[in-house]
């Protein structure tokens, strides 16, 4: 789609969530962008914009304008239909996981051809209306994470670790925040029994919010 798009003005910013720089690195080698990469060790960007997952996505405009604020970037909420035996997801949750993706990045292609005329660009009142809200104890938590990555990258883990276990009660929702501070697999993902636990507590809530657009799966 950036190649496609490329004549359009259009540009994209891609941003790992990653206090390691070196967990990203064989990701963004392996998918070998030509649009801009970065690695976000503080999570900066969840602390200014209220991520709390990945991927997530901002629309900006070229005059500055967020013309849709912060949401899942073309996913939604399959993950409790994960098989662990069979090791995968089931058929008919990948085919909607993959329409979700399809629709997100038509929209984002007609976004970039047709700007503010575009169905999928909202107004500055709708907008503003699907803002996320924060508060003080999110604020607090990515204060003492940004702390807790400091204090680690200076090996002081003990403190490090006390600081992250606050943040993680000061702002639950942030899975962004979980996955930095928690358990990780062989691999590198913190996808470990504690993920699980926490995914499969969720009970009504989303793990990814649905995405107010036309023709989005479920």
């Amino acid at each position: 789609m950036y190649e496609q798009l490329q004549g359009e003005d259009f540009e994209i910013i891609s941003v790992a969530m990653d206090a390691d720089v070196e967990a990203a690195r064989p990701w963004v080698n392996e998918a070998a962008p030509t649009y801009l990469t970065l690695v976000d060790r503080d999570h900066v960007l969840s602390s200014l914009y209220n991520m709390v997952n990945v991927p997530q996505a901002v629309w900006i405009d070229e005059e500055g304008r967020v013309v849709r604020p912060v949401e899942s970037g073309g996913s939604i909420d399959i993950l409790r239909e994960f098989d662990p035996e069979a090791g995968g997801f089931k058929p008919e949750a990948m085919e909607r996981a993959q329409a979700a993706k399809t629709t997100y990045m038509e929209a984002v292609a007609d976004w970039a051809k047709n700007g503010a005329e575009s169905p999928f660009a909202f107004s500055a009142e709708d907008a503003a209306a699907h803002v996320s809200q924060t508060s003080d104890d999110k604020m607090l938590a990515h204060a003492k994470f940004q702390l807790g990555c400091h204090l680690a990258r200076l090996s002081r883990d003990e403190e490090a670790q006390a600081l992250f276990a606050e943040c993680r009660a000061l702002h639950p929702d942030s899975w962004n925040i979980f996955r930095e501070t928690t358990e990780r697999m062989e691999g590198g993902i913190a996808a470990g029994p504690e993920f699980w636990a926490k995914v499969m507590a969720l009970g009504d809530k989303q793990y990814y919010a649905s995405v107010d657009m036309e023709g989005m799966p479920d």
